[in-house]
């Protein structure tokens, strides 16, 4: 037990100062290469205009790069081969014991992770390179929820069939078996939780609420004894605070696509590999409030005659809109998301 604890948070800390490390080389890299949006955000996600959104979102005149997700799936990928290259250097000394790249437990949420970053960085490029009206170009929605779904259908195939996967766990009622429903459900939880992803949209907002629910299934890992899967969800919280460094206000870049699409998509895996996915919405209940008021906004304009329900979506926004400063929404959803985590950790581990 012991050794567990310091292997969690020796990994965890490396995740941490790699982070700082790398941090000046892509700050660098991306201002010399003017790597932001080069137009606001001028129409809503309906078509109709979004004057609102074009206010407190104006990248003409931040320019503030985009692609800051690097130095949180970076800080975790480096992190884990330093780790498993001096366990194989030395595989008679305690670093073999801090090595916590597993096939059972990591290897998939590590490659949804990277994959995923690479697909999202994929889209911020292109956003940083075209000009246009709703999201500064980019894939199209459309594009990147297809990536999504196969991703989704690629990971809910390996649990089903290689991992012999095809239940979930409800608390305090027992497992309940799915069969083959249980790969509908992984894709549309993964879909789910990537499009709470847009709560990236305030300074320090998405580093403070994602450390926070990862941090949650480190602990419920280590308490099922899931020792390599409670490192690396540790280790992405080691990245997400030296991302969280840089992201506090001013920002000096944003988790954009890259950082969102990979922290969401592994965050679903690793909440079926613990087996505790019906929690989720309670640990990522903010994702899911962030999500559901941008489709709540979207239905109420299309059958309301352009009604709002809110004065602009998502939730943050409209928080902004009201008149509430950047940082206050901030630390009230920092507040709010340990709240959750904790509430769902607590279910997690005695239901």
């Amino acid at each position: 037990m012991p050794i567990d604890v310091v292997k969690i948070f020796l990994t965890t800390a490396t995740a941490f100062f790699v982070g700082i490390a790398i941090t000046p080389f892509l700050t660098d890299f991306l201002y010399r290469h003017k790597m932001w949006k080069k137009s606001s955000v001028k129409l809503a996600m309906d078509g109709r205009g979004a004057p609102i959104s074009s206010k407190l979102h104006n990248d003409e005149e931040r320019k503030t790069p985009r692609m800051g997700g690097v130095v949180i799936w970076g800080s975790v990928l480096i992190t884990v081969f330093l780790f498993f290259i001096f366990a194989a250097i030395f595989p008679d000394s305690i670093f073999a014991k801090f090595s916590f790249l597993s096939r059972n437990q990591t290897w998939l949420p590590l490659f949804t992770l990277i994959a995923a970053a690479l697909f999202g960085l994929i889209d911020d490029y292109l956003v940083c390179r075209e000009s246009g009206s709703y999201v500064g170009g980019g894939l199209s929605l459309r594009v990147r929820l297809a990536f999504v779904f196969l991703l989704a259908l690629g990971g809910a195939w390996w649990f089903y069939a290689k991992l012999g996967m095809d239940s979930v766990h409800i608390p305090f009622v027992g497992d309940m078996h799915l069969g083959l429903l249980f790969i509908p459900l992984f894709i549309i939880f993964m879909i789910g939780i990537y499009s709470g992803g847009i709560i990236d949209g305030i300074d320090g907002l998405s580093g403070g609420v994602f450390a926070s629910i990862f941090t949650a299934y480190a602990v419920i890992a280590f308490a099922q004894g899931q020792i390599d899967l409670a490192a690396f969800s540790s280790v992405v919280v080691g990245g997400i605070l030296a991302f969280l460094w840089f992201n506090i206000p001013p920002a000096r870049f944003f988790n954009s696509e890259t950082g969102t699409m990979a922290l969401t998509t592994s965050l679903t895996v690793v909440a079926f590999l613990t087996n505790a996915v019906l929690v989720l919405p309670i640990i990522a209940g903010l994702l899911i409030a962030t999500s559901a008021s941008s489709l709540i906004q979207i239905v109420s304009k299309k059958y309301r005659n352009g009604k709002k329900v809110f004065l602009v979506a998502p939730l943050h926004n409209h928080f902004q809109a009201l008149g509430w400063p950047s940082y206050k929404v901030t630390m009230r959803y920092w507040v709010i998301s340990v709240v959750f985590s904790v509430l769902g950790t607590i279910i997690a581990l005695i239901g």
